[in-house]
């Protein structure tokens, strides 16, 4: 099994889930993803977690999709297995329930960044630099860094990274909206812990549906998250404990609109 690719830990209302390749700077392959995904999928389901924490071992938080476990794949695979399968595991991380934050303790470039971009909130420390540098090596963003980013960030800011090849330190990604807070280095899992702490005392349904209904203005999965509003004020209501009564009594329910 591959959890120590990818680990999830809680501790209280915080889960912390930690991509653990440091040798790689974190890079992303198959493995990672998939474990990624299991480790998300764990985070959902776990009772109490509030916020998530999103961090890398080591020096780089992560160093995008690894060349070398892509560059060997056809064109057909390179599509289905690396970019849409990818594209599913980032879209599971930006849809999660909770709050989550992206500890930015080294460097976040090309999928690393796109991975950033997918959680709510990025604190980052003063000497990590970020960008989109796929262009470089004659590929293009491939997991949604041409569009959840252009949404979050604007499309101009996109365009100096991911067109003009600018990497952004610290301090101007702050001016430019691509990080939250900045803080010295070796202090971004100490703030990222303190504001989930701050998030964790609000609301949690509150904090829930409020994410949800700004993923709905982002165009941010849409459809379900209405549906999810919806269901979810349907499921405290009369009407639907006497529609499933009726139904498990093989009779006509009454409803009274409550």
């Amino acid at each position: 099994m591959a959890e120590r690719l990818v680990s999830f830990e809680t501790n209280g209302d915080l889960g912390t889930v930690t991509l653990r390749r440091p040798e790689k700077f974190n890079a992303l392959d198959i493995a990672m993803l998939r474990a990624l995904e299991a480790a998300l999928d764990a985070a959902e389901a776990a009772d109490g977690v509030r916020v998530v924490l999103l961090c890398g071992e080591g020096k780089g938080f992560c160093a995008g999709g690894d060349v070398e476990a892509w560059s060997q794949m056809s064109a057909a695979d390179f599509q289905v297995q690396w970019v849409r399968y990818g594209h599913r595991v980032f879209d599971r991380l930006a849809r999660l329930r909770q709050p989550t934050i992206a500890v930015l303790s080294g460097h976040a470039l090309g999928g690393g960044l796109e991975l950033a971009v997918a959680c709510d909130f990025r604190v980052a420390e003063a000497q990590v630099k970020l960008g989109l540098p796929e262009t470089s090596i004659g590929v293009v963003p491939g997991w949604s860094g041409t569009q959840r980013a252009v949404r979050r960030f604007g499309a101009q800011t996109v365009r100096r990274m991911a067109l003009g090849g600018e990497l952004f330190v610290a301090a101007e990604a702050l001016v430019l909206g691509i990080v939250d807070r900045v803080v010295e280095t070796g202090n971004a899992f100490t703030e990222a812990k303190a504001w989930a702490g701050k998030i964790a005392e609000r609301g949690p349904l509150a904090t829930e549906a409020a994410k949800l209904m700004i993923a709905v203005a982002e165009g941010e999965d849409s459809a379900a998250a209405t549906e999810a509003l919806a269901s979810g004020f349907i499921a405290l209501t009369g009407d639907l404990k006497a529609g499933v009564d009726a139904f498990k009594a093989k009779r006509k329910p009454a409803f009274s609109r409550s």
